[in-house]
């Protein structure tokens, strides 16, 4: 074969372009995302409605600063519980359970039952309530239907954690979006959110309302469904974090997650209060999820009052679908034993159609399931700083001195504030 013959034969066969590979740290850093979008759904459930919608309208920005300060607190106690199940591949509860004395165990369990009929409770309803405002669906049936429809999604996870982490980001994104359309419409005074970010209180009332969104800002049950999702959607993270890049390159991962989650929940909860600031402030009337609608509609039209029961309805779907997956987590991890879904389900659903069949008003037994939240939250946080402080069980992942110090003392204001909220609720 001549040279030019060569040369033709050359230029006709495909040429391979090279192109630089992606990087493998990179690639698996945003593939590694998702369990903290699964806990951010709690921050924005039909409770946080129902607070956050109140505060707006009875004081305008001036709790703001609020929402800005739970939001962070938050972020920091789902960092530490993403990272003791990274850490140990267990979650919180089956540390406590091999950790603790069995009566502690016993009692601890009893507790997160309590709290998990509790969110059951809120989120049946606030989905009972979405579905009343989008189709006259009597408050009952509603919560069945949230039930099912739950229990469909938690199904998700028979397919690998994926597809359920899937799901109820989508749902998530459903909730972030029914706001953004109903803020575009209100509008932002960014006077006013300045001032918002200003600490300060307007009376005894609003410290008391301020209170209740602090101190119902961790819900206990997240932070049990955490712990529980990160040792298998990271792989053999405890292996992978016996090196120092490898802890390096999961904590970025972690925390990565963390922030645009609980950063999303919290521009949900900033946007409630903004709206409600904006066109509700000083209606006295604004004291229920059917009269926001309501209002919304009157102020902005048919399409904002429809953003907003479609967010509360994807709010309910997905905070009630993960608040069943926690029953699961505390039942095998306190207990080692697990129950069908199926009966699970009854067993929590049951207070919440009991009170919907009662014909019990909505908005009051939201703040009740909240009050009984509060209880929960000293038995979850305490443990988990605990044992995110011990060397001998955490390695090289363990707390620095002042990531524990902060802990404390964000454990030690959401615990006193839950303490003056119970205390200023059975007192009047």
């Amino acid at each position: 074969m001549s040279k030019t013959e060569a040369a033709v034969l050359t230029s006709t066969l495909p040429r391979t372009v090279t192109r630089p590979a992606p990087s493998p740290s990179k690639r698996r850093l945003w593939t590694m995302l998702g369990p903290a979008f699964v806990a951010a759904v709690a921050y924005v459930d039909p409770g946080n409605f129902a607070t956050n919608f109140s505060g707006g309208a009875s004081f305008g920005y001036t709790l703001l600063w609020v929402i800005v300060a739970a939001n962070l607190m938050a972020m920091l106690i789902q960092s530490l519980t993403a990272k003791l199940g990274l850490a140990t591949g267990r979650d919180l509860a089956t540390n406590c359970r091999e950790r603790l004395p069995r009566p502690v165990t016993w009692g601890l369990w009893a507790q997160a039952e309590a709290v998990a009929i509790a969110t059951d409770l809120a989120e049946i309803v606030g989905g009972a309530v979405a579905l009343y405002l989008l189709f006259g669906v009597p408050l009952p049936i509603g919560g069945l239907i949230t039930a099912v429809v739950a229990f469909v999604l938690l199904a998700a996870q028979s397919r690998g954690h994926r597809p359920f982490e899937r799901v109820i980001t989508g749902l998530l994104l459903v909730i972030g979006g029914g706001f953004a359309y109903t803020l575009v419409g209100s509008g932002v005074d960014m006077g006013g959110v300045a001032s918002g970010m200003v600490p300060s209180f307007a009376g005894s009332d609003s410290l008391l309302l301020a209170t209740g969104i602090l101190g119902a800002t961790v819900m206990p049950h997240v932070i049990y469904v955490h712990s529980a999702l990160t040792p298998g959607r990271y792989g053999d993270a405890v292996t992978a974090g016996k090196t120092h890049t490898g802890r390096r390159r999961l904590l970025r991962a972690q925390r990565l997650d963390v922030l645009l989650a609980m950063g999303l929940a919290g521009l949900v909860n900033a946007a409630m209060l903004v709206i409600a600031a904006q066109l509700f402030t000083g209606d006295a009337s604004m004291d229920s999820l059917e009269a926001v609608h309501a209002g919304l509609g009157d102020q902005l039209g048919t399409g904002a009052a429809l953003a907003f029961a479609l967010a509360l309805l994807a709010s309910g779907f997905a905070s009630s679908s993960v608040g069943t997956h926690a029953g699961q987590v505390v039942m095998a991890g306190f207990l080692r034993k697990h129950i069908p879904v199926l009966v699970r389900r009854l067993v929590t659903l049951a207070p919440a159609l009991l009170v919907l069949g009662l014909g019990g008003d909505p908005t009051t037994a939201l703040v009740w399931s909240q009050v009984v939240l509060c209880f929960g939250i000293p038995f979850a946080l305490v443990p988990l700083l605990w044992l995110t402080s011990r060397k001998d069980l955490m390695g090289g992942w363990v707390n620095r001195r002042v990531t524990t110090l902060t802990g404390s003392v964000v454990a030690a204001l959401i615990i006193g504030l839950n303490g003056y909220l119970l205390t200023s609720t059975f007192l009047g």
